[in-house]
């Protein structure tokens, strides 16, 4: 029995793990190439460099050095839950996310603030923003339609056992 069960902890541990190396890896490599001086400028997108001390929108500045740990924490329970929770369908999405999370905090350690590049200012003004922040959108949004699934899914169950 023990065994089975660390053969499904691997099956959810290897396509998370994959999912963080490859988005961190990808965000830490765009980031370098703007702290390495690279600048792009047009009309609506500006390419450049800012460093961001707070979260979204420079929220939270005021935790300073605590917002990183209080992250890493965050994070580190994020793991920590969808391996408890044992569902292979969280494993890339959740990968995604704490890889892009992972690589933000990193910056905080190295940097004293995450890398910022994109800059948003056609028709309104947007944060700055980097790849990492797109790939937490895209996890977020991935992990509810899966919930609303599954969700759904219940419903259906639910209705189907009523009916019986």
């Amino acid at each position: 029995m023990e065994n089975n069960s660390l053969k499904n902890l691997l099956r959810l541990f290897w396509p998370m793990a994959l999912a963080m190396a490859g988005i961190f890896i990808i965000d830490q490599n765009i980031k370098q190439l703007f702290l390495d001086g690279f600048r792009y400028y047009t009309d609506c997108i500006d390419l450049i460099l800012v460093f961001n001390k707070g979260v979204a929108f420079s929220m939270f500045t005021f935790l300073k050095e605590w917002l990183k740990w209080i992250q890493l924490v965050m994070i580190s329970s994020v793991v920590i839950y969808t391996l408890y929770l044992n569902n292979r369908i969280y494993s890339v999405p959740v990968g995604i996310l704490v890889g892009a999370g992972f690589s933000n905090v990193y910056d905080r350690f190295i940097h004293e603030g995450v890398v910022d590049m994109v800059y948003w200012h056609c028709g309104f003004d947007f944060a700055v923003f980097n790849f990492a922040d797109v790939m937490i959108d895209l996890a977020v949004v991935w992990l509810l339609w899966i919930n609303w699934k599954l969700g759904k899914k219940d419903k259906e169950s639910e209705d189907e056992a009523t009916l019986t």
